[in-house]
């Protein structure tokens, strides 16, 4: 089926100039992008000395208008934006950013820390997904980072295993977690990646996502939002086996409700405890010891979900 062309207001030069700011980061070497990923400032409208963190996975299509709507969200909604991978569909490409994405989340690309899913690899090398958010997405040859956000470590991970030489314990991805983890001790770390461990959704979880896990269950982090299944599910805190450990355990979110079409649920997974087949996005507080987090839904929309825990 051909891609519909979202109708803008974007004149041809500012589409040109978009395309030409992604081919020319794309061709850039990976050794010359800055490595420091600057902190954006925490929300205006979280309670005194929180930070807020708002977003979703698999957002924009030229084809589908949702994305428009949870746009609307962030633009009411101060803060740094997250996106847990699948930013474009179908295939990351430099015109697909430009087309799709630019007009929507794309007002809000300056305070957008980025994860990259597997749609964006339909490009070669994702080229398309680093060209157009360069430094903020890491090096093209890896795709993950972290930083500070308040209080808080932020860790931006990369699940496509096969294109990055693997997600396991030995893996460099993991490998450089751990060391992050040691070397930047926190009360309270983030994690952010596509793919769920754990998902009643279609896809359902990865088991290749259990390195990631241990690293950030023996650092004792708080938690992960991953995107993938086209959904919203939440479930208990676990453990690296799916056990629920209410003292130490991690609470996954998956949020994969940006714009893409929705799907249901085949089959729900223990510690499941909240669903739901609604457009959105994801509001995290994050303060020093503790965090809330609210589902804030697309206009015309009534599911929510709402919670807070403490840091261990």
């Amino acid at each position: 089926m051909a891609r519909t062309k979202r109708p803008t207001a974007r004149t041809g030069l500012a589409r040109a100039t978009v395309l030409g700011v992604i081919l020319a980061s794309a061709m850039t070497p990976p050794g010359a992008l800055a490595r420091t990923i600057p902190a954006a400032a925490p929300g205006a409208d979280a309670a005194e000395g929180a930070a807020v963190l708002v977003g979703a996975g698999d957002v924009a299509s030229c084809g589908l208008t949702a994305d428009e709507a949870t746009a609307r969200l962030l633009d009411g909604i101060s803060g740094t934006v997250f996106v847990a991978g699948d930013t474009v569909y179908e295939r990351g490409t430099p015109t697909e950013y430009a087309d799709c994405y630019e007009p929507t989340w794309g007002r809000h690309r300056d305070r957008t820390r980025p994860a990259v899913g597997n749609h964006e690899y339909g490009t070669a090398g994702a080229s398309g997904y680093f060209g157009y958010f360069g430094a903020a997405a890491g090096a093209p040859s890896q795709g993950w980072y972290a930083y500070d956000l308040g209080s808080w470590r932020v860790y931006m991970l990369n699940s496509n295993c096969a294109q990055v030489g693997g997600c396991l314990r030995l893996s460099q991805q993991t490998a450089w977690l751990r060391d992050d983890l040691a070397r930047n001790p926190r009360t309270c770390a983030i994690a952010i990646w596509h793919h769920p461990r754990w998902s009643s959704g279609v896809h359902g979880g990865s088991y290749a996502m259990r390195g990631f896990w241990r690293a950030l269950y023996d650092a004792g982090a708080e938690i992960v939002v991953n995107g993938h299944d086209h959904d919203y599910e939440r479930f208990r805190k676990m453990d690296p086996s799916g056990t629920w450990d209410k003292e130490r355990g991690l609470r996954e979110f998956v949020v994969g409700t940006g714009g893409a079409s929705l799907r249901s649920f085949p089959t729900v997974e223990p510690n499941s405890v909240v669903r739901g087949t609604t457009h959105g996005v994801l509001r995290l507080e994050l303060a020093d010891t503790g965090y809330s987090w609210t589902f804030v839904p697309v206009a015309g929309a009534s599911f929510t979900d709402s919670g807070s825990g403490r840091c261990h």
